[in-house]
């Protein structure tokens, strides 16, 4: 039995690393010998030449410089929201937390659609500041510029602030802030010796995090800022498929990597130190109802930002789907999701992507659950050299670019880059990593002194686990779940680059839809988006629902 438990272990341990070498590491090292290989003299003559130009030079750090920016702009309205929802208890909070999320799930063509729906020269905004100003000129021209890139960060990121900032700061025990009062400590110093140094790691790891995403931002910068703002990613994506310059592509794509992957071993050890066994309580017994007219203002101002500022490009969205072009409210465009008026045979009706977008995120969660569980009980385990360096290296995907990926699956897989799973293979690639940090602090904030308690009780191993471990574990697991699903609905870079044309999913139809001209088009486009965040918005609910009162996602 003993080795029958050790060679299951063994087996389930190496799942998820035999995944990533074959969907992963196999495609980029295809790729890279491909180019490095097929390369000629003058190739490599041009490599060295653009090396040698200060644009490369100027491109790495605009995409350093953005990304910092931006995280210090999620970071200076996400703490302030994070300390609202650690400390402060208000009808709707479960809600209101859900609706903040919502942008981070959305593909980057839906936000993008979004701001250009509300701050474009065509925007809602312009439009009644125009009307009510009586100017000629759209008076906000944010569009191409880099406050709008700084800002749809923000309004992306800012929710991975809030949570896991948020549930650390949640579970803090007051009885450190009460001991230090009994001492005579003001509640200023309070903050500073006390509270800060906790709440620290999980602030830094947070930023790396954020600046990662915006790191590697793609869809953003490339359709709100333009050409003009390149970042690593958008030059990777220039020279593969504008210019297919491989070797160059490929050498890029591997400073990103590299880069990316000293940040993710930042995070995974500032991650770690987030789970040392301090005293932590259940967040609802700090959350308090706000009792004086400061905190009131405080929680109000909270709620509008939320509700105003994170959430007005959706809502803006939403609206124009039900009034572009008409009077008053319509239907034609969710009723024309299901017409084929140009009778194509190569057209797939929108309704269909819909079912798409469903099987291929069911099929996604549970692929991501088995290699997410599997990868966290190996992280979970007494840390060592081994442990510190698969860390990172599970969440590399989420830094990769994904036209390089896209690429490698072509070059590297044959026959298999023409079938229906290669759409949620590379959904899994993204997804398993938020499953691995969900189920993660899960798995190590469980005492020791349980199990051991249980043994000597007699409990046998398995009803030791049943007992002590699947009551917190049910409930993560549920939560990576539901994230999993919603990161394959909205997931828009890789699917445009592996999905097959007759099987689009629902942001790739909402994009065709944008790069066709036409309101109706426009409208549709208006109309899909809108139905994909009434979905995410029910699955965040379901996440509120089942996540651990003191433990925060990412």
């Amino acid at each position: 039995m003993p080795n029958l438990a050790r060679t299951t272990r063994l087996i389930l341990y190496s799942l998820p690393l035999l995944f990533l070498a074959f969907f992963f590491f196999y495609p980029l090292l295809s790729i890279l010998q491909l180019s490095l290989g097929a390369a000629d003299v003058g190739s490599w003559a041009e490599v060295r030449t653009t090396l040698g130009q200060g644009y490369l030079w100027q491109t790495i750090f605009f995409t350093t410089w953005q990304a910092a920016a931006s995280t210090a702009l999620t970071l200076l309205l996400g703490l302030p929201l994070a300390y609202l929802f650690a400390h402060y208890d208000f009808p709707g909070k479960a809600l209101v937390r859900a609706l903040s999320t919502i942008p981070f799930v959305m593909p980057t063509v839906v936000v993008a659609t979004a701001f250009t729906a509300l701050l474009g020269k065509q925007g809602t905004l312009n439009q009644w500041l125009q009307s009510l100003l009586q100017l000629e000129q759209p008076p906000l021209q944010l569009m191409q510029t880099i406050w709008i890139i700084l800002l749809a960060h923000a309004f992306y990121n800012v929710s991975v602030i809030m949570r896991t900032v948020g549930g650390f700061w949640a579970g803090l025990s007051p009885r450190l802030h009460e001991a230090a009062a009994v001492l005579g400590a003001r509640q200023r110093v309070v903050f500073w010796q006390i509270t800060l140094p906790l709440l620290l790691p999980s602030i830094i790891a947070s930023g790396l995090l954020v600046f990662l995403f915006c790191f590697t931002s793609f869809g953003v910068i490339l359709i709100l800022g333009g050409l003009r703002f390149a970042t690593l990613e958008v030059e990777i994506y220039r020279q593969a498929v504008n210019l297919f310059n491989l070797p160059l592509a490929a050498l890029l794509s591997l400073v990103q990597m590299a880069l990316t992957f000293v940040i993710m071993a930042f995070y995974t050890r500032l991650q770690s130190s987030m789970s040392l066994p301090l005293e932590m309580q259940v967040a609802q017994q700090q959350a308090q109802r706000p009792t004086n007219p400061h905190a009131w203002l405080f929680v109000g101002g909270g709620l509008v930002f939320i509700l105003v500022v994170l959430l007005l490009p959706l809502v803006t969205l939403a609206w124009r789907s039900f009034t572009l072009g008409e009077g008053g409210l319509t239907l034609r465009y969710y009723l024309e999701l299901t017409i084929n008026r140009r009778q194509s045979a190569f057209f797939v009706q929108p309704i269909v992507a819909v079912r798409n977008s469903l099987i291929f995120a069911l099929t996604a969660m549970l692929l991501s659950l088995l290699l997410g569980i599997a990868s966290a009980y190996l992280l979970a385990r007494p840390r060592s050299w081994l442990t510190t360096l698969l860390d990172p290296i599970f969440l590399l995907p989420l830094g990769t670019s994904a036209v390089t990926l896209g690429f490698g699956y072509i070059i590297a897989l044959g026959n298999l880059r023409t079938s229906l799973l290669l759409t949620p293979i590379a959904h899994t690639l993204i997804a398993a990593p938020f499953v691995i940090r969900t189920f993660l602090p899960a798995l190590r904030s469980i005492d020791p002194k349980l199990r051991e308690a249980a043994a000597v009780m007699g409990a046998a191993p398995v009803q030791g686990w049943w007992e002590v471990d699947a009551p917190i574990l049910l409930r993560a697991m549920l939560v990576s779940a539901t994230f999993a699903f919603t990161i394959s609905l909205g997931e828009f870079g890789a699917t445009l680059l592996v999905s097959r044309p007759d099987t689009p999913t629902m942001p790739v139809i909402i994009y065709r839809a944008l790069t066709q001209p036409g309101d109706l088009n426009y409208g549709q486009a208006l109309a899909m988006s809108t139905i994909l965040m009434a979905v995410c918005t029910v699955l965040l609910l379901l996440i509120e629902r089942f996540r651990l009162p003191n433990q925060s996602e990412f």
